[in-house]
């Protein structure tokens, strides 16, 4: 695995910057290692919610988790506002920055991420291949 890092400033938006990221690096596979920052707006959507939940406030980022590819993200959130009450779903854009987002984002040589529908849950899911296969490995 190859480590990259990005930090984002004030006001950027944090899925857009993400997978502006992706798309620019032609990453075909990659995961959030860590993250910490902050945000003054959160988009979310919460576990089995069809709308989401637009938060204002200053909050700290507690959580970044996802796998990103410039076919596609999935990214989860927690966050925690000043009395240390946390929230956490589904990264949505309109997450903007507080002061900073530094984020460290491992990538995976030789796997392939793309999306296709599922017709069981009515998503785009993660779809795993391979960019090369080495002799004597299946996967």
């Amino acid at each position: 695995m190859k480590a990259l890092a990005i930090r984002l400033h004030p006001h950027q938006d944090l899925l857009v910057e993400l997978d502006a990221f992706a798309c620019a690096r032609q990453l075909n596979a990659a995961c959030i290692l860590c993250c910490v920052g902050s945000l003054r707006h959160a988009t979310l959507r919460y576990a089995d919610q069809k709308n989401s939940t637009d938060l204002e406030g200053k909050f700290e980022i507690v959580s970044l988790t996802g796998t990103l590819s410039q076919h596609g993200s999935h990214i989860h959130i927690s966050i925690a506002d000043g009395e240390g009450q946390t929230l956490g779903g589904h990264l949505l854009e309109g997450c903007r920055i507080y002061t900073t987002a530094e984020i460290v984002i491992g990538v995976l040589p030789k796997v392939n991420f793309t999306r296709e529908f599922d017709p069981e849950t009515g998503f785009e899911e993660l779809s795993i291949g391979s960019t090369v296969t080495p002799k004597g490995d299946s996967l």
